[in-house]
């Protein structure tokens, strides 16, 4: 085995130990992890219902029809909550860095921004991904294809919600304090994620697909779940890959100019 090759198998055995930790952490309050995940999936479900009254009243807009918007909820809430359970510290980058945390990752031999990322598990993420999963089996197609494709858009969703808040968090190496601008573009993307692509127009649609590419998972239902497009699949796939590296490399670039916060602590 090359030496590139037992590098990257450290890599992959320090995240997969990093995530038991995290499970066995949290399943030691058995019962505040299932209430916080319940608690996420019911708060999913009540939205579902608003938009099953709406529907009942209008049952098409734009092209929309209530199956496609519980399958935008499908990818939304999954993608960002196997993120959040897996990744689950991509929305707290900015607090890290200013509060000097960082320092404490940057004691430790492993890639600074996946040990951030990996070292905290969000217990409210698993309710996501639960409700994600349980939406798709009520409204999805479930063939091999279907569940395919949907894997596909969790996949992609996902990869952009860990993108964007990656370089929004690495907006604190240059600025400081940018937990405001953080939380600012956490709050917008998750919106924007939940509402059908269609009732936008112009200059809004065009930022949805470019500056907030929150557009990608609000059109996957139509464009890759109910009728798949291959332009639009091919696009979304480059848009993730490229939020996703342009993330590591703004983080990479904040780290060098880093100072040191002299935070003396230990992981959790």
């Amino acid at each position: 085995m090359s030496t590139e090759d037992k590098r990257f198998s450290g890599i992959v055995s320090f995240v997969i130990a990093t995530w038991k930790v995290n499970l066995a952490s949290a399943m030691e309050y058995r019962l505040s992890f299932f209430l916080l995940a319940g608690m996420m999936f019911v708060n999913n479900m009540i939205w579902l219902f608003f938009w099953y009254l709406f529907f009942s009243r209008f049952p098409v807009v734009r092209g929309w029809e209530l199956s496609d918007v519980m399958l935008l909820w499908a990818v939304s809430a999954g993608g960002f909550g196997w993120a959040s359970v897996l990744f689950g510290n991509f929305p707290r980058i900015a607090a890290i860095v200013s509060s000097g945390q960082l320092d404490v990752y940057l004691s430790q031999p492993k890639p600074v921004l996946l040990n951030v990322l990996s070292s905290r598990m969000s217990v409210t993420g698993a309710g996501d991904f639960i409700f994600g999963l349980l939406v798709f089996l009520w409204a999805g197609d479930l063939s091999p294809t279907g569940c395919l494709l949907f894997a596909l858009a969790l996949l992609l969703s996902g990869v952009l919600f860990i993108g964007v808040m990656t370089i929004a968090g690495s907006l604190a190496f240059w600025l400081g304090n940018a937990e405001g601008i953080a939380s600012q573009v956490f709050g917008g993307f998750v919106s924007l994620t939940i509402y059908p692509t269609g009732i936008f127009r112009g200059a809004a649609k065009i930022a949805l697909f470019t500056v907030v590419p929150a557009g990608f998972i609000g059109y996957m239902p139509i464009g890759l779940l109910r009728d798949f497009d291959p332009w639009f699949a091919f696009a979304a796939v480059g848009a993730a890959a490229g939020f996703g590296v342009g993330g590591r490399l703004m983080f990479r670039a904040g780290l060098a100019r880093y100072a040191s916060g002299n935070a003396i602590g230990m992981r959790n």
